[in-house]
């Protein structure tokens, strides 16, 4: 982002926007679960925005908590790079597990989001969902607070039987509503005026 000036505008307005999104207290929560899953080992990040922004960039504590959720380890080789298309990759690798690992599209964040600290919101977006399916997943690899995430909704699958099925074909259910007295007396033809007759 060095190499660009400042935005004016509506520009301006829409970066505005997307630096509102970011939530200060949500940040504590997601270092604090990162901390926690993965181990001191990873360190804690200087307060703020900027300071989230540098710890999670080289893509190394992502990549520490995701292979810290799996058990086959998704991300083989995690190392410190000062270059920039290396950092890049990391990031990339951990947004490419944390889709196998059931995050949807809607909710990634972009690598550049993070990278140039466009969208730090929808890194806490990713953070958060990642963690709700780690605590709805229960698989006992998840490490922290589970009231920190919501649990996400799980399929109800119900089987039933023929006999069933077609019972459920002979219902008619209220919301289908009934056409038993409609008619279409007092109406007048297409095209032609409405009758307004004063009482």
């Amino acid at each position: 982002m060095a190499n660009k000036g400042p935005s004016y505008g509506m520009s301006r307005q829409v970066q505005d926007k997307i630096k509102q999104k970011y939530d200060p207290e949500l940040e504590v929560r997601l270092v604090e679960w990162i901390v926690t899953q993965c181990g001191s080992g990873v360190g804690k990040p200087e307060a703020g925005k900027l300071g989230f922004q540098t710890w999670l960039k080289d893509g190394c504590v992502l990549c520490e908590l995701i292979n810290s959720l799996c058990k086959d380890k998704p991300v083989k080789k995690i190392q410190s790079s000062s270059m920039a298309f290396k950092q890049m990759e990391q990031v990339s690798q951990f947004l490419n597990a944390a889709e196998q690992y059931g995050v949807v599209k809607t909710d990634m964040f972009q690598t550049i989001d993070l990278w140039e600290g466009k969208d730090l919101a929808a890194v806490q977006r990713t953070l958060m969902a990642l963690g709700s399916i780690a605590v709805t997943k229960d698989e006992g690899s998840f490490r922290g607070d589970p009231s920190w995430f919501f649990k996400k909704a799980q399929e109800n699958r119900r089987d039933f039987s023929e006999g069933q099925l077609k019972e459920g074909k002979n219902v008619i259910g209220l919301q289908m509503g009934s056409n038993k007295g409609a008619t279409q007396s007092g109406m007048t033809g297409y095209g032609r005026p409405r009758q307004i007759m004063n009482p």
